[in-house]
């Protein structure tokens, strides 16, 4: 039987101080953020994921940077990145970063790649979002390449050639690093990451869990379609996670959740973010994994029955609620959701 990783993900939210209309300082988010690893791996949980942004209100724009200083204050945890935007970055660097972090780690780096569904990065970096779809595919392929086998020889149409070329330093395990294929729920992601027999975490940040029943079924048939062994399959989630055992914080914490929905919404077009939303999230059948412990596992194993999950990542710092309470989120979320499970 595959074992049951938990995990927590988070973005480095920053808050915004309405009064003077500046967002928290980056550093002390980082410093805090690396007291939440430490904790988490001192707990015992299996996974830390850190995903990659070029926002104000987001304190991580470099997962693999944040992850390295990690390393060297945890044991045990597995490291990973949820998500590196692939599309608009360059393969062998990344996997040069996340080589390197393995051989700091011992053996615990993850890449969770995506296309990304923030594009900040893409005029920064300079990249073009009418290559969206072939960049990623492009080089989703020359970094498989890099990571199956040491000299590289590959050629695409946005990137000069590779010709018998070796990336260095390589990974613990004989060179290669474990790669999720992250996706938001779009079919053309799925299949590809069943073609390419690759583990899938699938971001659900709204509606209703069993909404993606399908999806995930689909991912089955068609990994054991291309004929990847059914023992090696993997999948997980990752959503929206807070624990409190007080009905007041979890309440409360509507606030930082709304203001950070608001701020993205509002480049997109949505509504302003509702209380009756958050109290639809938050029951039995929503999305939310936001509440008392009981209330947190109970939802978990009905999605890891559900949907036959080997991982569960709980993102847990939507909207930046304080230090302390995201503290005693990550302990309760480590022992009394975990012992439920």
């Amino acid at each position: 039987m595959k074992k049951f990783e938990l995990g927590i993900g988070m973005f480095g939210d920053l808050a915004l101080d309405e009064a003077t209309n500046k967002y928290a300082d980056a550093g002390q988010k980082l410093q805090e953020i690396l007291s939440e690893i430490q904790l988490a791996d001192q707990l015992g949980l299996d996974v830390f994921a850190l995903g990659e942004h070029h926002r104000p209100d987001y304190a991580v724009s470099s997962p693999e940077m944040v992850l390295s200083a990690a390393a060297a204050l945890t044991q045990n945890i597995k490291l990973m990145s949820a998500v590196t935007v692939l599309s608009s970055a360059e393969p062998v660097k990344v996997y040069q970063d996340f080589s390197t972090l393995d051989l700091i780690s011992n053996g615990r780096a993850e890449i969770g790649v995506g296309r990304g569904s923030f594009t900040e990065s893409f005029p920064l970096l300079g990249y073009d979002l009418n290559d969206y779809h072939e960049l990623f595919e492009e080089k989703l392929g020359l970094l498989l390449k890099i990571n199956n086998q040491e000299n590289v020889t590959w050629r695409g149409r946005l990137r000069a050639p590779m010709i018998d070329q070796t990336v260095y330093p390589r990974a613990v395990n004989n060179g290669k690093l474990p790669i999720w294929i992250a996706v938001g729920g779009t079919p053309e992601s799925v299949h590809r990451a069943a073609r390419l027999g690759l583990p899938l975490i699938v971001a659900i940040i709204g509606g209703m869990p069993k909404q993606f029943q399908p999806l995930m079924d689909y991912y089955k048939k068609e990994y054991l379609r291309f004929g990847h062994d059914p023992e090696a399959m993997q999948i997980g989630i990752h959503t929206h996670t807070f624990v409190s055992e007080d009905p007041e914080v979890v309440e409360g914490y509507f606030k930082n959740y709304a203001s950070q929905m608001d701020r993205i919404g509002r480049t997109r077009g949505w509504s302003p973010y509702t209380k009756m939303q958050y109290d639809g999230g938050r029951s039995r059948e929503g999305a939310l994994f936001i509440g008392n412990s009981e209330e947190v596992a109970e939802k978990i194993n009905a999605v890891k029955e559900m949907f036959g999950l080997t991982r569960f990542i709980g993102h847990m710092d939507v909207g930046a609620p304080n230090h302390d309470l995201m503290m005693q989120s990550i302990e309760l979320f480590a022992t009394k959701v975990r012992e439920r499970l």
